[in-house]
């Protein structure tokens, strides 16, 4: 008997606590790049008593990711996305952050779109770092909400030369997936479907540690001992915004971002971690 399906895309933490809080009755597919490592996410799922199964993917290549959406339908309608895949910038270069954040989030969003099921909804994990970028024009920010897929990385101010490094990479990246969310909502309402974004700050998992042993780890360290909440968040607190805008409290919620940072971002532009001042620091420079 075939399932509604949860797609997940990644097998990391974030993907993980909201698979456990909204996959209940459902087939949990996970598409991932390596199917090996996710062998473990796989394990706490089936020994929770979820339904999940692991499938190849790398969200870097388009015919991988067509590929994994047409494996994921069957096992059943998709009614649920959670795209929670992705790379950092102490991982990767430039060009694979813009190929795999960037373009791969756009690709996969249009395609699980031509599929998803009617009440279906989604969720794609970007990032607080979107939100501090040097402001884009209008012109450009329209072309990454609605450039076609084919054609987004050949935008001249996406083109690697015109990057500076892989933080700027990823702030674009993530500005894109904000703005192709809202793009892409509009597509999604007309099967009768919604998508969203989560924004978060910095949440503890493998890919967090990574940052803060790398490069930007001490800006990373500063920007949460001096934001609001004074700590980082967890994977958990990431699902609770999950669940509610996945579920039918939810109907009027489309297209929107959800930034969840423990008011890091305010402190940024507004408080002590504003660049220049003595407690702050540049974090393009680290």
């Amino acid at each position: 008997m075939s399932k509604d399906v949860m797609l997940v895309t990644g097998a990391g933490q974030i993907g993980l606590a909201i698979a456990r809080r909204m996959g209940y009755g459902k087939k949990i597919v996970i598409a991932t790049r390596n199917v090996q490592k996710a062998q473990s996410t796989l394990d706490t799922l089936i020994n929770a008593g979820f339904d999940a199964v692991v499938i190849q993917m790398d969200m870097g290549i388009r015919e991988s990711i067509v590929n994994a959406v047409k494996k994921a339908q069957e096992y059943g309608s998709i009614k649920m996305l959670v795209n929670a895949a992705g790379v950092s910038p102490s991982q990767a270069s430039v060009q694979q952050i813009l190929d795999v954040d960037l373009l791969g989030t756009a690709i996969l969003l249009e395609e699980v779109r031509k599929v998803i099921a009617e009440g279906g909804v989604g969720v794609t994990i970007s990032s607080q770092s979107g939100f501090r970028m040097k402001q884009l024009t209008p012109e450009e920010d329209r072309a990454l909400a609605m450039t076609p897929t084919e054609d987004l990385l050949k935008l001249d101010f996406l083109q690697p030369e015109n990057i500076e490094n892989t933080l700027k990479a990823y702030q674009l990246a993530k500005r894109c997936n904000e703005k192709r969310t809202m793009y892409e909502a509009i597509e999604w309402g007309k099967r009768g479907a919604r998508l969203n974004c989560i924004a978060p700050g910095i949440i503890v998992t493998p890919l967090a540690v990574d940052e803060f042993n790398g490069i930007r780890g001490d800006f990373y360290k500063n920007m949460f001992a001096k934001c609001p909440a004074g700590r980082p968040g967890t994977t958990d607190e990431i699902a609770d915004v999950a669940e509610l805008i996945m579920s039918e409290r939810a109907q009027f919620i489309t297209g929107s971002t959800f930034l969840i940072d423990g008011g890091a971002t305010a402190s940024y532009y507004y408080g002590p971690l504003q660049p220049g001042l003595e407690t702050g620091m540049e974090e393009g420079k680290q």
